[in-house]
């Protein structure tokens, strides 16, 4: 038996075939993103990316976009790095393998928000008003949830929040968008590479990051999950994906009279 952030587990869990295959995970693990999975639906098929996709997003919710997005986009490496701040060195395997990853993806990130602000101005979002503008309340739920789970949750289900939930529907919609060349090509040619940047990178890379996010929140917890524990992980997972859609939502939603 080992204990690990207070709950307790029957054997360490080390996988043995694929990163990214769902049978390489124990149960527990697999039953949580069977359970999201339809949460996670709405938000990588959701109609902002459907349109944006064929270039018919309107310009208005665009900028809505963009702003609402701004919040997590800036905060992310500061979620990993409150979540970094948990680990002790040598302590787990765990530990450190997620030690490992949240500084190799601190440093990855860190240009991301420049990237977010080159797309937003050749949408016409200048960088003073991306920076200036409070983003609707509807999408600081997310950022302000992404905090809250950092700051008072386990390592495990902070990780599951932010770098399995968030990170893994966003490789999926940007992957969605980049699948053609038709949004790329409402940019012209000489803004068009930075203007993409951002869509590029996400829809290049982060169809492992999740991954490798599952793959140390099952080494953190182990083989077995009390139920308890498995309904929480469960929920924040869920929650995130809720707080993206509500976020999107009211992308297209109609201005307030």
């Amino acid at each position: 038996m080992i204990t690990v952030k207070g709950h307790t587990v029957q054997e360490e869990f080390i996988r043995q075939s694929g990163l990214t295959d769902i049978n390489s995970y124990p149960q527990w693990a697999r039953n949580i993103l069977q359970a999201t999975q339809e949460k996670k639906r709405q938000v990588v098929h959701h109609d902002v990316f459907a349109m944006m996709k064929e270039g018919r997003l309107p310009s208005r919710a665009m900028r809505n976009f963009l702003i609402a997005g701004w919040p997590v986009i800036e905060q992310f490496p500061q979620y990993m790095a409150v979540n970094l701040c948990k680990i002790r060195y040598g302590r787990s395997r765990g530990e450190d393998l997620a030690r490992k990853y949240l500084l190799h993806n601190i440093r990855v990130e860190q240009n991301h928000a420049d990237h977010w602000v080159n797309w937003a101005t050749a949408c016409g979002v200048a960088r003073a008003e991306l920076l200036t503008v409070t983003a609707p309340i509807e999408s600081l739920a997310l950022s302000h949830s992404c905090w809250h789970t950092c700051e008072r949750d386990s390592l495990a289900t902070s990780m599951a929040a932010t770098n399995l939930a968030i990170e893994g529907a966003t490789g999926e919609w940007s992957t969605r968008v980049c699948a053609s060349t038709v949004y790329e090509n409402t940019f012209d040619q000489d803004v068009r590479h930075k203007a993409m940047r951002w869509l590029n990178i996400h829809a290049r890379y982060d169809d492992t990051h999740p991954w490798e996010a599952l793959d140390i929140i099952c080494t953190l917890i182990g083989n077995v999950a009390i139920p308890s524990y498995q309904s929480l992980l469960e929920l924040r997972v869920g929650q995130s994906y809720d707080y993206m859609t509500m976020s999107l939502d009211q992308c297209l939603a109609q201005p307030k009279k």
